[in-house]
């Protein structure tokens, strides 16, 4: 069993044991190993390897792939199709009342939408 991972050596060595117990029967030893070695993982990850948000337009064209969505399809949540076009392609910034219409239809969170991101020119 390992402490806390301080280095990439120990982080390789965690990843390889929580391979070969990964289906381990729960209720089992090697199965609480398992549990315990996710979350010292989780955690060197986080401090080592950051994962930044997307910008509420990357957000929300990354949700859209994931609904199977069109450009068209958030019309009543952006406005005309000119306008959903303008927004996706940061041509244009975000509304109060789009955020809230597309934290809503989107399932997004209003944090990651009213983040600041740049217009293109």
């Amino acid at each position: 069993m390992m402490g806390i991972i301080k280095n990439e050596e120990q982080y390789q060595e965690a990843l390889n044991q929580l391979e070969v117990i990964f289906d381990a029967p729960i209720g089992s030893a090697e199965s609480d190993e398992a549990d315990l070695l996710v979350l010292l993982i989780d955690d060197y990850e986080q401090k080592h390897y950051p994962i930044e948000t997307p910008d509420p337009i990357e957000a929300i064209k990354i949700r859209m792939e994931e609904m199977q969505l069109k450009q068209k399809d958030l019309i009543s949540e952006i406005g005309g199709k000119n306008r959903v076009s303008e927004i996706l392609n940061k041509k244009r910034k975000l509304t109060v009342e789009m955020i809230r219409n597309l934290t809503s239809r989107l399932n997004l969170s209003a944090n990651i939408l009213v983040k600041d991101y740049q217009l293109t020119k």
